[in-house]
């Protein structure tokens, strides 16, 4: 079985609001997945993500993502998963997705 070294972001959920969140690059948690810290040495990713299951308790379910780094030079989702959890529920038109909608028709 080959090993994925893929690069990685970290993401969880709020505690409180239960929104997606992924780290930053200022060690804060941010809303946007090409805000997230892309981290390609896959040890680095790891430790950091043990220090965050140990001390942070703004969030739950922390868990390393595999992602790669996008035109916009930000990283993006891989998988399928991740895609839609980047871009807010599917079942309702709100959060992330209204948001988008609002900026792409000058609104916002």
């Amino acid at each position: 079985m080959k090993h994925d070294t893929s690069p990685r972001i970290i993401t969880a959920n709020d505690l409180l609001s239960g929104r997606v969140v992924y780290l930053g690059a200022a060690g804060g948690w941010v809303g946007a997945h090409e805000h997230a810290v892309l981290f390609a040495d896959l040890a680095e990713a790891s430790a950091r993500l043990a220090g965050i299951e140990a001390q942070d308790g703004s969030v739950v379910g922390p868990y390393l993502a595999p992602a790669r780094l996008g035109a916009q030079g930000g990283p993006v989702p891989v998988h399928f998963r991740e895609a839609m959890r980047a871009t807010g529920p599917t079942n309702r038109f709100f959060g992330k997705q209204a948001n988008q909608a609002q900026r792409s028709h000058g609104n916002v």
